[in-house]
């Protein structure tokens, strides 16, 4: 899926699978159902918007979910060996720290070295795991601090429905706002018109002015910043720490940012095109535990949609060669 109106496409298969699912069974198209799918997707819409950063200039990240993790088990951790309750603005600023430094340790061997951006991140994926579970801690941790198992059970508000009540998680606004800053700053700023240029032609980037090594440095820096809000935000969701969670979602949220109009090959993308596809994938994932679908055969079916997303972006970019040629043969013989 790809072009300027991709969002509109992908809003349009999100509706479609709604409707099918509904006529299929009338009880998926309920405000618990609505509510449950928008809780589902807080965490991936967080980590979704670091990897469309990544992916707009070219690269691909994924230790992201590790940082997320080690963040946020590293915060919890620290609040207990401290033995006072740090507050949710305090547990989420070592979050966010901790992240940025993980962050900053990908830029810079992808900016010193010039190394592939997959190798780095999967070299240092194992490498902060191993130092997660070898000195930070590898047991499962069901007491929080009393501030985020507070905010773990916050909602919104509460719509009742009968004997059902659906809850919509406050979370749902510092998501929000995390999306219009981001989209803000790839739109509005210098650094995001540096991201879309890094993309497009690293070189070009260069010979336009860009620091493209300070750049890469602030982008998984940044990236690192997302994944600790992230992990403190599924830590507090989960109402648990556990280390060994979030292993495996980067397929699905990099499926969801190519299935929402970014690049694979950088230059291109957009924050509601990543929102859109992380609901899709969200919907499509609770349609199928709907329908009785193992879990193994979910995972194949984000596989397929992630090929799918590929495959329709490298057509379209050999039509668009293709008619480039086109045009510069009719000039030629012009």
């Amino acid at each position: 899926m790809r072009g300027r109106n991709n969002e509109g496409v992908l809003a349009l298969t999100i509706l479609v699978v709604v409707t099918a699912m509904t006529l299929v069974n009338p009880d998926f198209f309920t405000v618990s159902t609505l509510f449950g799918i928008l809780r589902n997707s807080l965490v991936e819409t967080v980590f979704a918007l670091g990897v469309l950063i990544v992916i707009i200039s070219g690269g691909i990240d994924v230790s992201f979910p590790v940082i997320g993790i080690f963040a946020g088990y590293t915060t919890i951790v620290i609040a207990q060996g401290g033995g006072s309750d740090p507050g949710v603005l305090g547990a989420l600023l070592v979050a966010v720290v901790i992240g940025s430094l993980l962050g900053l340790v990908n830029g810079g061997l992808i900016a010193r070295f010039g190394l592939p951006t997959l190798i780095v991140t999967l070299g240092t994926q194992g490498v902060f795991r191993g130092v997660l579970l070898a000195y930070i801690g590898s047991k499962y941790i069901a007491e929080l601090p009393a501030s985020i198992a507070q905010l773990s059970t916050t909602d919104l508000f509460v719509v009742q429905q009968g004997p059902v009540a659906a809850r919509l998680h406050v979370f749902v606004v510092p998501v929000v706002l995390l999306c219009l800053a981001v989209h803000w700053l790839l739109q509005r700023t210098m650094f995001g018109r540096g991201v879309y240029a890094l993309g497009s032609d690293a070189e070009s980037a260069r010979r336009a002015g860009f620091p493209v090594a300070r750049l890469q440095l602030a982008i998984y820096a940044l990236v690192g910043l997302l994944a600790g809000i992230a992990g403190i935000a599924h830590v507090t969701l989960s109402r648990n720490a556990n280390p060994y969670e979030l292993a495996g979602t980067e397929l699905d949220i990099i499926a969801a940012v190519v299935l929402g109009g970014a690049s694979i090959l950088g230059g291109r993308g957009s924050v509601l095109g990543t929102v859109l596809g992380v609901v899709l994938i969200a919907v499509i994932k609770n349609s199928l535990i709907l329908m009785g679908v193992p879990g193994t055969w979910q995972r194949a079916a984000v596989g397929v949609l992630l090929v799918a997303g590929v495959s329709i972006q490298a057509l379209g970019a050999r039509r668009k060669a293709a008619r480039r040629r086109a045009v510069e043969l009719e000039e030629a013989r012009a």
